[in-house]
């Protein structure tokens, strides 16, 4: 058996380090908590390069008697519990004594502090562990760390971290959720020199998130307060039509500490079910209040995972608040207009009944090609009015459903001119790369399904099913695909790791037909989308291909542009209920038919189905 060592201390004191100190988000946050338990009512974050060279909190707290000073970074020296049975009962964010030890072990650190009844304050540096000075010191009371070049010490650690600008986005993260977990402090946070946020501190919850989460979260908030069992939930949802492509928007917290729990989420997205699309997800600032003894904090080193000594009266009482608040406060969705606009040259023409800017979605009349019905990233030749057979000009195509385009013409003036030469045109020229088998097209079933006759057989094609995994593969086959420049550019807010996930994917947006840009504050903004999706909510793609990126972080770019091909190819499908004409069928069969590896969906539905000639006589007894 190997020998067993005593770890010295500097050795011990590292692998502490590594359980606390894995980047700068969470020493900011171990920080950050110490200041909340030392009941401050202002917390100042800065951070310079993301966090990893320089990272400063100031509070307004009790500050740390001048012989207590240097027990702050003795390992398991703390002032929260005194012995086992306080770990029932934890009240306070911090408890374990290990965060600033574990920080003064791969970092240099300075703090400044100061009791109410002492004229004087303490200075005290420690650097890698090792003491560098101890002395009196004029400042404010309350407490002032500052702690730079992290793992300056442990250099082979320093690898691990990301970009600077992801790290600060980690840190803008944890900011957030400590400041709309504790309205009643006032959170100021400065990067980079540049202050971008700063909350009321007047316990408004509102308030809070309308500065962290910006105004097109706060705007569709349902207030939540409900009790029983002796616990109690707070906070706000969002109404159901307000629900978003990703979880990112929903925070939860437990007696006011930042945790992740299951339980609550699940119990979360059962209250909204029948309530919201599949597919979206509701967001949430919810606080559970509940006897410190029912819940283990002690089950993680970041102290963000919990465990509850029964989940059931937590999942019901997560489920009946939301639902009760759902049924009580949600209103009838808004009708709103759509607010996206495409360069005219580019974008199919739209008659305007309103004579404003902006119009329903549903009530747009477009001169449609149809050819376009099936073409995929390529761009309008033109938007000049069609001609009629008898040389008038079409001025309007409108679509009512089940009943055939009416067209009005106006008759083109008559102008003796020579005869022009008469040149053969034909609609929507198809590349002969396979045999298309001789079909006809007998008609569609209700506004979904195209019936279709090929040697002997009939065939249901899902229209939508169908398109989406020809958009998919005319996608995925385009070495450029072709964008069109919004009129008016879309800014989109998202969570932290939202922004940061796009952020450090701008290259890949641009592969996949967007023009997206770092708009600040955890927003960006979209100048160009591809041309197929005119019309489209910007917002919910970002979002939708933001969650996806999160979720596979790890995965290699092509994947990722996968994700983005199945968002964009599926939106700019043709849907279920929409009216299509025969001749549009009749291309779309074509088409189809041209692409004969075509079988299912990019999410797995199968595109079409065959029904052979003898079943369907075998049904009426001929067979």
């Amino acid at each position: 058996m190997p020998e067993i060592n005593i770890l010295p201390k500097e050795v011990y004191q590292l692998i502490a380090a590594g359980e606390v100190v894995e980047r700068p988000s969470s020493i900011v946050k171990e920080m950050i908590e110490n200041s909340v338990d030392a009941g401050a009512k202002n917390i100042t974050v800065e951070i310079k390069n993301g966090g990893t060279t320089y990272i400063r909190i100031t509070d307004d707290g009790t500050g740390i008697e001048r012989e207590q000073v240097k027990k702050v970074f003795i390992p398991h020296a703390t002032s929260k519990i005194k012995n086992s049975e306080d770990l029932d009962s934890i009240g306070t964010l911090g408890f374990r004594g290990e965060a600033m030890a574990s920080v003064a072990a791969v970092a240099k650190v300075e703090l400044l502090t100061r009791t109410e009844n002492k004229e004087l304050g303490t200075r005290y540096e420690i650097a890698g562990g090792e003491e560098l000075d101890f002395s009196e010191a004029g400042c404010p009371v309350g407490t002032t760390i500052a702690v730079r070049d992290i793992f300056f010490n442990t250099p082979a650690r320093m690898k691990f971290l990301k970009k600077d600008v992801t790290e600060g986005n980690s840190v803008a993260g944890i900011v957030d959720r400590m400041a709309i977990s504790h309205p009643e402090i006032s959170f100021r946070f400065i990067r980079e020199g540049k202050q971008v946020l700063i909350t009321s501190g007047n316990g408004n919850l509102k308030s809070t998130i309308y500065s962290v989460l910006g105004k097109e979260f706060s705007d569709g908030l349902i207030d939540v307060d409900y009790s029983v069992n002796n616990m109690r939930l707070t906070g706000v949802v969002t109404k159901p039509s307000a629900s978003r492509k990703s979880r990112a928007m929903q925070y939860f917290f437990i007696n006011s500490r930042l945790v992740k729990s299951q339980t609550a989420m699940a119990a979360l997205e059962q209250a909204y079910r029948n309530s919201i699309m599949v597919g979206k997800f509701p967001g949430c600032v919810l606080n559970i209040e509940c006897n410190a003894a029912l819940v283990d904090v002690n089950v993680h080193p970041a102290k963000t995972e919990v465990r509850f000594a029964n989940e059931r009266p937590v999942f019901e009482l997560v489920y009946y608040g939301v639902k009760s608040a759902i049924e009580a406060g949600d209103t009838p969705k808004e009708a709103h207009f759509s607010s996206y606009k495409t360069n005219p040259v580019t974008a199919s023409g739209k008659i305007d009944l309103f004579g404003g800017e902006e119009k329903p979605r549903q009530m747009e009349f477009k001169q449609r090609d149809p050819e376009d019905f099936w073409r995929v990233a390529a761009p309008k030749k033109t938007d000049a009015p069609q001609k009629t057979e008898n040389g008038g000009v079409i001025r309007l195509d409108i679509d009512f459903g089940d009943d055939e385009p009416i067209r009005k013409t106006e008759p083109k003036p008559e102008i003796k001119t020579e005869p022009a030469p008469e040149v053969k045109t034909e609609a929507a020229p198809v590349k002969n790369e396979v045999d298309i088998p001789d079909f006809r097209v007998v008609g569609e079933a209700f506004k979904t399904y195209i019936i279709v006759e090929i040697e002997g057989a009939l065939y249901f094609i899902d229209k939508h099913a169908a398109h989406e995994r020809m958009n998919y593969e005319e996608l995925k086959s385009s070495t450029v695909i072709h964008s069109q420049i919004l009129l008016q550019p879309v800014v989109i807010r998202l969570s932290k790791e939202e922004y940061s996930a796009v952020c450090d994917n701008l290259a890949l947006y641009s592969k996949c037909g967007f023009a997206v840009e770092d708009f600040g504050n955890s927003s960006v903004i979209v100048r160009e989308c591809p041309s197929i999706l005119d019309g489209e909510r910007i917002e919910d793609l970002i979002c939708e291909t933001a969650g996806k990126l999160l979720d596979g972080k790890t995965d290699i770019t092509p994947e990722k542009m996968d994700w983005i091909f199945h968002s964009t190819s599926c939106r700019a499908a043709v849907k279920g209920g929409d009216y299509t004409s025969p001749y549009e069928r009749e291309l779309f069969v074509k088409k189809l038919l041209a692409m004969p590896n075509i079988r299912y969906c990019p999410h797995g539905r199968p595109v079409m189905i065959k029904m052979s000639r003898y079943d369907i006589e075998k049904q009426f007894g001929r067979a």
